[in-house]
């Protein structure tokens, strides 16, 4: 995590824009500022501007306009080699000719280190991934998961000021690739690296990350903490990509402070808190999240609105139980409730009524 004391910017991203054809911009007018010591996710979906940010922060691409600077210093202008910035690819860039040690030494030797340097650093950097043991083998002798460890290391073994990662567990299956999410996580915090992480995978995002940024169409529509991000996304967008979200439309019936009534498209009215809609008539998305829906007034007091949903669908998942509702038009309303002992199992069919605490359900743009 960051220390207070290191709160300047290490990282700074400075009204950057990146075209490749000098008409469209595929990132506007970026400003982005890290300290020293966080994981930063830029987080997104395919063209929305991410990995270019990273490419341009790496060297391998150049910025159209603005500035990026790295502790201060402008490096627009300096070659990617001597960025003293470590790199993981998705496809882990390995030389399967040479073996995991000669792999991890190669960064050194171009950096003109001598041999005692080199194999210290090597060993240490192996040890780090838990790999001690496999300097002598061949990268065709190892799995996926000990690839993209061995390419971590080799990303870390010149001591970095900053490390960039590039959807680096796109090639792993379900179960490695949550390990993973926290053995890099658990090497960043150990080491008080700066990491800048590229990916698509909102869980991957909110597990790993001290902030994430979301990207869409070459904008950041917000900048914050994980649990921030899902629990009060600014814009209909942030509520949709990050995490599983129901949403129903309507129009603004009545503000006042920070509560708002909306009369939904499908009938019935909700309470809600206003995040960017500011006046009666407006039209809106509502997002509300499965795990935060309640059924019946025992939790919600006499003066909740309330709604009728019909169960579609009961699935059971070990751990919790999720329901498909028909609410207000909405065939996919989902809820999600833990797997305890008392609680409720729904039939297809059975007639319900939902609601929830206003605070929980945000108001968004149309």
């Amino acid at each position: 995590m960051v220390d207070a004391e290191e709160e300047r910017a290490f990282v700074e991203f400075d009204r950057v824009q990146k075209s490749y054809d000098g008409e469209v911009l595929v990132v506007k007018d970026l400003n982005l500022s890290m300290p020293k010591g966080e994981f930063l996710t830029m987080l997104g979906p395919s063209g929305s501007g991410k990995t270019t940010c990273l490419m341009m922060l790496a060297g391998f691409e150049t910025a159209t306009h603005g500035d990026i600077r790295l502790d201060g210093q402008g490096i627009n202008n300096i070659p990617p080699h001597k960025r003293g910035i470590g790199m993981v690819f998705q496809n882990y860039a390995l030389f399967p000719h040479m073996t995991v040690f000669e792999n991890l030494s190669f960064p050194l030797e171009i950096r003109k280190m001598n041999k005692a340097e080199r194999e210290g650093k090597v060993k240490r950097a192996l040890e780090m991934v838990q790999m001690g043991e496999f300097g002598a083998r061949r990268i065709a002798q190892l799995s996926g998961g000990q690839q993209q460890r061995i390419a971590l290391a080799r990303a870390l073994v010149f001591d970095p000021s900053l490390v960039l990662m590039d959807e680096p567990l796109g090639a792993l299956d379900k179960q490695l690739r949550e390990h993973m999410q926290f053995e890099i996580k658990r090497i960043a915090d150990d080491l008080d690296i700066t990491v800048v992480y590229v990916t698509h995978d909102q869980t991957e995002a909110l597990t790993m990350s001290d902030r994430v940024a979301v990207f869409d169409d070459g904008r950041i529509q917000q900048l914050a903490p994980p649990d921030q991000l899902y629990e009060e996304p600014e814009n209909s967008f942030v509520a949709q990509f990050i995490g599983e979200n129901n949403t129903l439309e309507g129009v603004i019936e009545e503000i006042q402070g920070n509560q708002a009534l909306v009369r939904l498209d499908g009938g019935g009215l909700i309470d809600t808190t206003p995040v960017n809609v500011s006046k009666v008539g407006e039209r809106t998305k509502v997002s509300i999240r499965p795990e935060r829906v309640e059924f019946g007034r025992d939790r919600l007091g006499d003066s909740a609105h309330t709604l009728k949903a019909e169960v579609l669908e009961f699935i059971y998942m070990g751990d919790i139980f999720r329901t498909r509702l028909r609410v207000a038009g909405n065939d996919d309303f989902i809820v999600k409730t833990r797997n305890a002992v008392n609680q409720a199992r729904f039939q297809p069919g059975q007639e319900i009524e939902i609601g929830w605490l206003a605070e929980d359900c945000r108001a968004l743009d149309a």
